[in-house]
């Protein structure tokens, strides 16, 4: 490789995974990997862990709105997008661990710098709670979301405006003045899942409905890398 390798987390769960089935892969600094020949899978029980990209929406949800629980997701998981849990605590968030479930309640966040190289899909959620939380937010190191199934820096910015919030779109990233509420209002999802869902949790701080133009995107999504 010849420039920094994003989004770590994805390779070491497929060298997790592979590594789980006997096949062994050796990792020099995430810049080479090499792989012998001759290996064979092993069959083996294996349970696929709850996806944190996914649950970064439900668990933003709750500290926006009410108290909501999480299950079926790893604690030591090697998912990038775990560092939800962290950006959520960060932002003072009230987010709990005990007894494999993972809970989040309604709180009064605040602003940050959050780095998304590791973990890109997390910001439209990101940015829907930056949006409604004190003070400023600054994300960056994300030009790779202009390349995703819609430009997400754009995308987010351009709909979260029309629902009342301050998004200022840089060149790779997001800077972020929150608000106590949003107005509300119509909007689109760009044909991008992640877009209508973070949409969707924002109008739970939304003084009028939120009307998803496209919402039938998170049917059948495809997913970048």
């Amino acid at each position: 490789m010849t420039t920094q390798l994003e989004s770590k987390g994805y390779v070491d769960l497929t060298l997790d995974v592979l590594k789980s089935f006997g096949v062994e892969v050796t990792n020099y600094n995430y810049k080479e990997f090499i792989i012998k020949g001759g290996q064979k899978y092993i069959p083996t029980d294996y349970r696929v862990e709850g996806d944190y990209s996914q649950a970064a929406f439900w668990l933003v949800a709750g500290v926006l709105g009410d108290c909501i629980k999480c299950n079926g997701l790893k604690l030591d998981s090697l998912q990038g997008d775990k560092v939800i849990v962290d950006i959520i605590k960060d932002m003072g968030g009230n987010i709990k661990i005990a007894e494999g479930f993972i809970t989040t309640e309604i709180s009064n966040t605040k602003g940050t710098e959050i780095d998304v190289s590791q973990c890109p899909d997390l910001t439209p959620i990101i940015a829907t709670l930056a949006s409604l939380s004190r003070g400023t937010t600054k994300i960056i190191n994300a030009k790779r979301l202009r390349i995703k199934e819609s430009d997400r820096l754009k995308a987010i910015a351009t709909e979260l405006n029309k629902l009342g919030a301050k998004v200022l779109e840089f060149d790779d990233g997001l800077l972020i003045e929150g608000k106590d509420k949003l107005i509300g209002g119509c909007v689109d999802s760009w044909n991008d899942h992640r877009i209508a869902m973070a949409l969707a949790i924002a109008s739970i701080r939304c003084e009028n409905p939120v009307i998803i133009n496209n919402f039938e995107s998170v049917k059948n999504p495809i997913q970048t890398f």
